[in-house]
């Protein structure tokens, strides 16, 4: 599990690497075209596997869930002790996710589509469901995909008078679906409107009108989905009765999400879209999530391999930690080799590849005070 998390902290990490920047340089590199691809979210139908990692942190979320309950149990905390911890953590998550969309800014940015933001506000939920049933934990799972599939498909998509300016597209944007799956386009959605109102009872700078990349505060429902899914996850690892029986269990879970997401996307009843969360989005990354955990499981677990995740546990175990250095100290790094090494420290390898010379030196700091608090053990807990 913390190689796992590790594993989608090291890509959110390395975004500092910009291969972006690396393909706009060599126009004709299919390789570098791939890593681009991949390090980048897809415009709106679809996935890469930097869409992976938002999914699969809120996965392993519910997958430590039993864990935890455990633990504290067994320290003797009472039911209403463990809930204060949960309302507390939810608080801190939602009120960090706003606090590093602020930076920078001239004032709070009120805004909830961060990850830790998404994870906050449905976790007091996913800790209620960690003591029912696997039955009901299927049947919330369901519910919640269903009624949130609804009530998209029941708000009505753009007319002929629709004030397109409003949006941030246009309509004949080349990534707007047709059919029933037009419910689901970006800016015109049931999540879009309801930010218009949500996010500006708060105050800002200018009345919110649209996100740019298509994200809302809506998506936090079908987050919870797969918090949800982690959470039946982590209840079959915890109580597995062998090896093979759970990591059976991952592959044919994961298979029938992955064939039941791309089968309503096929077939024009809902698309796969990470930025509103649909609930195909849901199935499909929750199927990749399964199967992920599944390998690292059968890797670091049953094959005894631990020592070859060793980088990627050190920031697991601290993936808090991880999240916040990643989003607050990449520039002071940068700027500190500029100062005191030379302000083109990054040109040694020549003009197109100064972004991984930058990015690779920021990661290894980054991961080195990773190591640094992973050997005297100072986690961040939340």
């Amino acid at each position: 599990m913390d190689a796992y998390r590790g594993f989608v902290m090291f890509l959110m990490m390395a975004e500092v690497l910009r291969f972006g920047q690396v393909a706009e340089s060599f126009p004709q590199s299919a390789f570098w075209a791939f890593l681009d691809f991949h390090q980048s979210h897809v415009s709106w139908v679809g996935c890469s596997l930097h869409d992976m990692i938002q999914p699969s942190f809120s996965f392993l979320v519910g997958v430590a869930l039993p864990y935890s309950m455990a633990s504290r149990a067994s320290k003797q905390q009472s039911t209403s002790v463990m809930w204060m911890h949960t309302i507390r953590r939810s608080l801190v998550l939602v009120l960090l996710g706003v606090f590093l969309r602020s930076m920078h800014a001239s004032q709070t940015n009120f805004t909830f589509e961060d990850t830790l933001s998404q994870i906050g506000l449905g976790y007091p939920i996913l800790f209620a469901l960690g003591f029912a049933t696997e039955r009901i934990q299927w049947s919330s799972f369901i519910l919640i995909l269903f009624l949130y599939g609804l009530a998209f498909a029941l708000y009505p998509t753009p007319g002929p008078y629709f004030d397109w300016s409003e949006t941030g597209i246009t309509a004949d944007w080349e990534h707007n679906l047709k059919g029933f799956a037009a419910h689901w386009n970006k800016n015109t959605n049931l999540a879009w409107a309801f930010d218009r109102w949500f996010l500006n009872l708060f105050p800002r700078e200018k009345p919110f009108h649209f996100n740019g990349g298509g994200y809302s505060t809506l998506s936090f429902i079908p987050t919870l989905g797969t918090m949800i899914l982690g959470l039946i996850a982590g209840k079959w690892l915890k109580s597995a009765i062998s090896s093979s029986w759970v990591i059976k269990r991952f592959v044919i879970t994961g298979v029938t999400l992955l064939v039941l997401a791309v089968i309503l996307n096929l077939g024009g009843i809902n698309p796969i879209v990470k930025r509103i969360w649909t609930p195909a989005w849901t199935l499909f990354s929750g199927g990749w999530c399964f199967l992920l955990l599944a390998a690292f499981y059968f890797i670091a677990d049953v094959k005894d391999k631990k020592s070859l995740f060793f980088p990627l546990v050190v920031i697991g175990t601290n993936s808090i930690a991880a999240y916040i250095i990643a989003h607050t100290i990449d520039s002071f790094i940068d700027q500190s080799f500029r100062i005191n090494i030379s302000p083109n420290y990054d040109m040694l390898l020549g003009e197109g590849y100064k972004s991984l010379i930058s990015g690779g030196i920021i990661l290894l700091v980054e991961w080195w005070i990773l190591y640094w608090m992973y050997k005297k053990k100072i986690f961040i807990k939340i």
